[in-house]
């Protein structure tokens, strides 16, 4: 019975420690979007500047694919998620209860922003064969406006209703996910896709290499309306040659992809993650095209309507980005 003693007595330490070790271990969630988009990039990026300081801070973090802007906020607001990224209209909306997603008990006051990151252009790419030129000549043509969940169809109805449109004004409004969408419009399954994305994104290249397509100007008087009553909104251009089959800059509007939280969040957890970007910034810019042109005042300051969440603007102010 002697000989077992002092073995038991460490494997009992052992396990004390293993469990104290794993109360001390915290596991935090990203929402992003489809694989095939940026915002897929943006939560894989963050996690993997989280976990190289998980032996010092304890969070383990995890971005799996979602169905985009709505899904990730009503997941926050769920406790289904911790952070989770979103369009700027879309967290506008969702602070503020201004939009049919989010109205009544729907409403997310407990919304917090923690950054911007990069600025996303309403995109619609066309098949040649459908003579599309502009966003008026959609009207009637087999059309991919988004997915249930994603940022992409919410400001897609914004725009038909600027428009005076409705989904009927199109002979097809299908819903397919973003990984979906360009095979569609190879196999001739649709003439247009609708994306709210960063530039450059591999969808859509993989969509103008697979088929002769172009990018189409959204813009006009309902457009020009739109970004003058809604801050949130902001003209855009997509430079030529990008893409195949569109050399010249293409016009439209777009939003800003932003990172979003919930107040239930602690605050040193906030506090860890905007340390993990911001302390290695240089190594998250290199993570995507898309990142290149950030600038920390920036993300900072554009593109985030719901309060700051107390952790970031910790962060933030010991930076001296804000006052």
């Amino acid at each position: 019975m002697t000989m077992f003693k002092p073995v038991f007595l460490t494997a009992a330490l052992a396990l004390c420690a293993g469990t104290a070790s794993a109360q001390e271990e915290r596991f935090m969630t990203i929402g992003t979007g489809g694989q095939t988009g940026v915002y897929y990039v943006v939560g894989q990026s963050i996690c993997r500047l989280v976990n190289r300081d998980t032996a010092t801070t304890g969070i383990k973090c995890t971005a799996p694919s979602t169905g985009g802007s709505v899904a990730n906020v009503n997941a926050i607001k769920a406790g289904d998620m911790t952070m989770g990224v979103a369009q700027s209209d879309i967290q506008y909306h969702a602070y503020n209860g201004s939009s049919a997603e989010f109205e009544g008990d729907k409403k997310f006051e407990g919304l917090r922003s923690v950054f911007s990151v990069h600025p996303e252009p309403f995109t619609v790419v066309a098949r040649k064969d459908a003579n599309i030129a502009a966003f008026d000549d959609l009207k009637g043509k087999r059309v991919n406006v988004g997915n249930p969940g994603s940022g992409q169809l919410a400001t897609m109805e914004v725009v038909l209703a600027a428009k005076g449109w409705t989904m009927g004004d199109f002979s097809l409004a299908s819903q397919l996910k973003p990984a979906e969408q360009s095979a569609a419009l190879g196999d001739n399954t649709v003439d247009a896709i609708i994306y709210t994305v960063g530039h450059p994104n591999g969808s859509i290249q993989e969509a103008t290499s697979t088929v002769e397509a172009n990018l189409v100007p959204v813009e006009g008087a309902e457009i020009d309306k739109l970004v003058e009553e809604n801050p949130y909104y902001a003209k855009a251009v997509i430079p030529g040659g990008m893409y195949a089959g569109t050399d010249a800059d293409t016009n439209t509007f777009g939003v800003k992809a932003t990172f979003v939280t919930s107040a239930d969040v602690p605050e040193d957890m906030v506090y860890e993650v905007v340390k993990a970007v911001f302390d290695n910034f240089d190594r998250f810019k290199g993570l995507h095209p898309a990142f290149a042109n950030l600038e920390p005042e920036q993300m900072v300051s554009e593109g985030n309507s719901a309060p700051l969440h107390p952790g970031a603007e910790k962060y933030y102010r010991e930076k001296g980005w804000i006052q």
